[in-house]
C-alpha cells in the first residue's frame, strides 16, 4: 500500500485556509548551493562556477519532496562586480514550483585578504499545482470534485550581504523578500491558499588546516521564517590531500548525514549525501539522497595553483 503525503489534502477540505511553513527546499550541500539564498556570493570565486545538485528526501514516501538546483555565477572583468542565474526546481506531492532568478553583487575591498559584497536578485517564482493528481481516501470527495487550481507566475527579489575572507565567510541573506499568495483552489466560496513567507538565512563557514595534507572545514546554516521552528545545519567536513571529503553534520531536530566527495581535477568535484531522519517520519522511509557536481572555468593559470574552498 502506497504511503501518501496527506497534509496538503486535510488543509484544502477544511475550507478558507493560508498554509504557512518552511517553504524554501533544503539541501545537505549548503555550503556549495550558496548564489542560491545569497545573491552577495555572485562572483566571489574569481571563476565562472556550474552547480547541479539533486535531492531525492525520504526516499519510499509516496508525495515526497524531490529537488534540483542549477547555477551559474561569475565575476566580471572588473572584479567588483559579479553576476549569476539560478534555477530551482521543487516539487511536494501534488504542488511544484520553479524559481528562476538573476543575481547581481558588488564587491569592496576591506583588506588584502577581507572583502565585503552585496547582492540582489530578482525573478519569478512559476507555481504549479496539480491537486486532480491526488488520490483520496473517500472516492468522488466533493472538497476535491470542486477545487480547481491554475498554474499562476509572480516576481520577487531578494537581497544579501557576504564578507569573506581566504580563510573564512559570514553572510545574511532573504532570498524572497515579497510574501506572494498562490490559490490552492476553490471548494463553495472557500479558498485555501499557500503563502511564500519571507525567509532569513545566516551562513558561515572557515579553513582549519590541521596539517600540509589535512584541513577541516566547519560550516553552518541557519534558516528562520515566522511561524516555523528556526532549522540549524552544522557541518564539519575533513579535506584530504585537496582530493578527498568526508563530512559528517545535523540538523537540529530532523535529521543527521554524512557526505563523500571527491576532486577529479581542479576544476572538477562530485560528492554524495546521505541523511538519515530523527523524526518520526524515519519508519516511514528510506533516508534522503543528494548528488552535487560543481564545475570551475578558470580565467587564467594562476587559479590551478589556487584551490578554493569556499
Amino acid at each position: 500500500m502506497k504511503k501518501v503525503i496527506s497534509i496538503l489534502a486535510l488543509v484544502i477540505a477544511t475550507g478558507t485556509v493560508e498554509l504557512k511553513s518552511q517553504q524554501d527546499p533544503q539541501f545537505t550541500h549548503y555550503m556549495y548551493n550558496t548564489v542560491n539564498v545569497n545573491p552577495a556570493y555572485a562572483g566571489t570565486r574569481d571563476v565562472f562556477n556550474i552547480n547541479l545538485l539533486h535531492r531525492s528526501q525520504w526516499v519510499g514516501l509516496d508525495g515526497a519532496p524531490t529537488s534540483q538546483t542549477l547555477s551559474f555565477n561569475t565575476p566580471l572583468r572588473n572584479k567588483k562586480m559579479g553576476v549569476g542565474l539560478s534555477v530551482v526546481n521543487d516539487r511536494i506531492g501534488p504542488i511544484n514550483q520553479t524559481f528562476i532568478y538573476a543575481d547581481y553583487s558588488y564587491t569592496v575591498k576591506l583588506t588584502e585578504k577581507m572583502k565585503l559584497s552585496f547582492g540582489m536578485k530578482a525573478g519569478i517564482n512559476w507555481f504549479q499545482p496539480k491537486i486532480s493528481s491526488l488520490s483520496t481516501v473517500q472516492g468522488n470527495d466533493p472538497s476535491f470534485i470542486e477545487a480547481s487550481a491554475t498554474n499562476t507566475i509572480k516576481p520577487n527579489i531578494g537581497a544579501g550581504i557576504y564578507l569573506h575572507h581566504d580563510n573564512w565567510y559570514v553572510g545574511v541573506s532573504s532570498p524572497r523578500l515579497v510574501e506572494n499568495k498562490f490559490k490552492l483552489g476553490s471548494i463553495s466560496n472557500d479558498t485555501a491558499s499557500l503563502k511564500e513567507n519571507r525567509h532569513t538565512f545566516f551562513i558561515a563557514g572557515c579553513i582549519i588546516p590541521v596539517t600540509k595534507d589535512l584541513k577541516l572545514k566547519p560550516t553552518v546554516m541557519v534558516k528562520t521564517v515566522v511561524n516555523s521552528p528556526i532549522s540549524i545545519d552544522v557541518t564539519l567536513e575533513a579535506l584530504i590531500y585537496n582530493k578527498f571529503s568526508l563530512g559528517a553534520g545535523v540538523r537540529v531536530n530532523d535529521s543527521f548525514y554524512a557526505m563523500l566527495g571527491y576532486q577529479f581535477s581542479t576544476q572538477f568535484k562530485a560528492s554524495f549525501a546521505y541523511d538519515y531522519t530523527t523524526t518520526r517520519l524515519q519508519n516511514i522511509n528510506n533516508g534522503t539522497i543528494e548528488i552535487m557536481l560543481n564545475y570551475d572555468f578558470f580565467f587564467n593559470n594562476d587559479k590551478l595553483r589556487s584551490p578554493r574552498y569556499f
